[in-house]
C-alpha cells in the first residue's frame, strides 16, 4: 500500500459489522452516514479488496472483510491497551479538549461543570461548539459531543449522564389571553412553538396513570433553537416544550407555567458520546467521568 492505513479504519469495519447498516452505525458513533460511506470506500481502496457486501437494508462482511477483522483486532487491541496505560501513568491532564453540545445545555451545565473541572486541572484548555445541530465528530476533529434526547446506546462510544423530563410551558399571560388547556386534546386550540431539531416535533405522548394519549399539533412558529423557542414563549407567543434543566429557573421565577401539569411526556437522556475508535485520551475520560458525578449533585 503506498499510503499509511489509519488503524481507526479497522475500528470501523467492526462497527459497521455489529450494526448491520450505515444508518445504524452512524447514530451509534454520532457522525454522518457519508462520512463512514467514504471512510469505508478509502481502506477499500488502500487493501484493494471489498469487505463488505451492500444491500438496500443491510451490510455483511465479505471473506475478506472476516479475515482482516479475525487476524488484525486483537493486535490492534493490544496495542490500545499498551498507550492507555502509559498515558494513565501520567497523572498531569493537559491538551486541548473540543466538545460539541447543545447550546442551552452548554449554558446551564456544560460550562460551570467545564470551569469546575479545569480549576483541578489548570493545564487543560477547553474549545466549545455549541448549537442545536448535530456536529460530525470525525470531520470537525470533536473529542466529545453530548446528545440530548434519545440515543441507541453503545457501551463503547456512548455513556448516559442523566435523565431529563419535559415540560410543556406557556407564559402566563399567553394562558391569561388563550385559556388554560385542561386536557391534551384542548392542545389542538392553541398557538403552539415547535422546536424542529426533533425527530417529530409536532407529534406528542401525554401520560396519565396508565392513560396516554397522542396529539398531533400545528405549528404556529418553528425554531431550531432551544434558546429561541423559550424568547417565544416567554413573548407569550404560546405553548412550547423545554427539557426540565433549561425551564426550572424560569417556572421557578413565575416567567414559564407548566400547562397540564398532571399530565407527563416521555423523559429523555444525557449521552457523552465518543468519536469513532475505542482509544481516549485520559483527558476525555476523567471529564466524562467528572461531569456525570456534576449532574447528579446539581
Amino acid at each position: 500500500m503506498q499510503n499509511q492505513l489509519d488503524l481507526n479504519s479497522l475500528q470501523l469495519v467492526q462497527r459497521l459489522q455489529q450494526a448491520g447498516s450505515f444508518t445504524a452505525a452512524a447514530e451509534q458513533l454520532g457522525c454522518s452516514k457519508t462520512t463512514l460511506s467514504l471512510q469505508l470506500k478509502a481502506l477499500e481502496q488502500q487493501l484493494g479488496t471489498a469487505l463488505f457486501r451492500r444491500t438496500t437494508r443491510q451490510l455483511s462482511l465479505t471473506s475478506a472483510g472476516e479475515h482482516l477483522l479475525q487476524s488484525c483486532m486483537p493486535l490492534l487491541e493490544q496495542l490500545q491497551q499498551a498507550l492507555q496505560s502509559v498515558q494513565s501513568g501520567d497523572k498531569v491532564l493537559q491538551g486541548k479538549l473540543v466538545v460539541s453540545a447543545p447550546e442551552d445545555y452548554t449554558n446551564r451545565k456544560l460550562a460551570p461543570a467545564a470551569v469546575a473541572f479545569r480549576r483541578q486541572h489548570p493545564a487543560l484548555e477547553f474549545e466549545f461548539r455549541s448549537s442545536d445541530q448535530v456536529k460530525d465528530a470525525v470531520k470537525e476533529n470533536i473529542d466529545l459531543s453530548i446528545r440530548i434526547g434519545w440515543l441507541r446506546d453503545s457501551s463503547q462510544t456512548a455513556r448516559k449522564l442523566a435523565d431529563f423530563e419535559q415540560w410543556l410551558l406557556a407564559a402566563p399571560a399567553y394562558l391569561q389571553q388563550a385559556g388554560i388547556p385542561t386536557a391534551p386534546s384542548q392542545l389542538r386550540q392553541h398557538e403552539f412553538i415547535a422546536f424542529t431539531a426533533l425527530r417529530q416535533p409536532l407529534t406528542w405522548q401525554l401520560q396519565q396513570n396508565t392513560q396516554q394519549v397522542e396529539v398531533q399539533l400545528t405549528a404556529a412558529y418553528k425554531s431550531s433553537s432551544t434558546q429561541t423557542t423559550t424568547a417565544l414563549m416567554l413573548a407569550g407567543a404560546g405553548i412550547g416544550v423545554l427539557p426540565d434543566y433549561s425551564a426550572k429557573d424560569l417556572v421557578q421565577q413565575g416567567a414559564l407555567v407548566k400547562v397540564l401539569p398532571d399530565w407527563s411526556l416521555s423523559s429523555g437522556g444525557i449521552y457523552a458520546v465518543y468519536p469513532p475508535g475505542r482509544f481516549r485520551p485520559a483527558r476525555v475520560t476523567a471529564f466524562v467521568d467528572f461531569l456525570q458525578q456534576y449532574q447528579q449533585v446539581i
